[in-house]
């Protein structure tokens, strides 16, 4: 069987037996997570993942990744919290008085945003989070003024409210 590895210096060698990669292991020339093509494989791996060699590199077996495949880039995941926190946002627009629906996408927003900054990862949705902020706070204010009027215009009706606990 032949292989073709990786080097360090990013050259391709090989087509290598067994032997030559045995060898080579034992110069230090070819570590565990060095890449390597079996023929007839369909994908690259790694040296330590094949059951050959492995035993050569006493636990010290990466994990299995497969590499990215060719003109397919991966896009970073969208932060659920922010979403749920511009979707609040808006629905507290839509729906009655804004309650309960401004005060969660205060909230979601906000663990959104904090989750985005700190995640070891990048995300995507500081917009939805932002925009989900501006709406939900927004809406609260509204709420809170239109309350107050309300007060303000008819008085007597919110004493007998707090008259009759």
């Amino acid at each position: 069987m032949n292989y073709k590895v990786i080097g360090t210096d990013g050259k391709t060698y090989g087509a290598a037996g067994a032997e030559q990669i045995h060898q080579w292991i034992v110069q230090g020339r070819l570590e565990s997570r060095t890449p390597v093509f079996v023929d007839g494989a369909s994908e690259w791996t790694f040296l330590g993942l094949l059951p050959e060699f492995a035993k050569q590199f006493p636990g010290n077996i990466p994990p299995v990744i497969t590499p990215p495949k060719p003109g397919v880039v991966q896009s970073p995941k969208t932060n659920g919290f922010a979403t749920a926190g511009f979707v609040c946002g808006v629905l507290s627009w839509v729906c009655c008085c804004g309650c309960p629906f401004n005060i969660l996408g205060l909230i979601f927003s906000i663990v959104g945003l904090l989750q985005i900054s700190s995640a070891a990862e990048k995300q995507e949705g500081q917009g939805f989070a932002i925009a989900g902020l501006i709406c939900s706070g927004v809406s609260l204010l509204f709420s809170f003024g239109f309350g107050l009027l309300e007060l303000a215009l008819s008085p007597a009706k919110g004493l007998w409210h707090v008259g009759h606990f």
